[in-house]
């Protein structure tokens, strides 16, 4: 399928870590294939991202119900938690000095997309990683598409502020 690789970063995102992606992504293939034939048109990667998110958070609610947080406003439930993301290959010739800068600046950007409330880290992903436009977001998600504007307002006004900028 074309749209593996982003289905296992999206995994990833959501839980954390490469293993348990694997887990999320093998059960998605095998629940997509399952359904392939009442597959009803429209986005077929935002339709094969619908099933790699539904079926990490099943496998989060099995194995780490307390990763997961049922909240109305996720502002008042945030809180700060690790999580491994994948390696970044330096282009060369860069200076050492440029890699170490640049290094700095993933890691402090990837902890503070991890530090975002899941709602809003799931929407940043999508758009920013995955390139989804709102509409697609919005099924995938089950969200009105305002809701999806202001989930990505929000992330992105945590993450400037998160990051030392001044917040909008």
């Amino acid at each position: 399928m074309p749209w593996i690789d982003g289905g296992y970063a999206l995994a990833r995102w959501l839980t954390g870590n490469a293993t348990d992606a694997e887990d999320v992504l093998q059960d998605a293939c095998a629940r997509a294939w399952a359904a392939l034939g009442s597959y009803a048109g429209g986005s077929a990667r935002a339709w094969f991202l619908t099933i790699v998110r539904n079926c990490a958070y099943t496998w989060l609610a099995r194995n780490r119900p307390h990763a997961l947080e049922y909240t109305d406003d996720p502002a008042a439930a945030e809180a700060e938690r690790g999580i491994e993301l994948p390696g970044y290959a330096p282009q060369p010739p860069v200076p050492p000095e440029a890699l170490a800068i640049e290094q700095a600046d993933r890691e402090r950007l990837a902890a503070a997309v991890a530090a975002l409330p899941p709602v809003f880290r799931e929407t940043l992903v999508l758009r920013e990683f995955h390139a989804l436009g709102y509409r697609e977001i919005a099924e995938l998600t089950g969200v009105p598409v305002g809701t999806v504007m202001s989930r990505l307002a929000r992330a992105r006004s945590r993450l400037i502020a998160d990051l030392g900028g001044s917040p909008a």
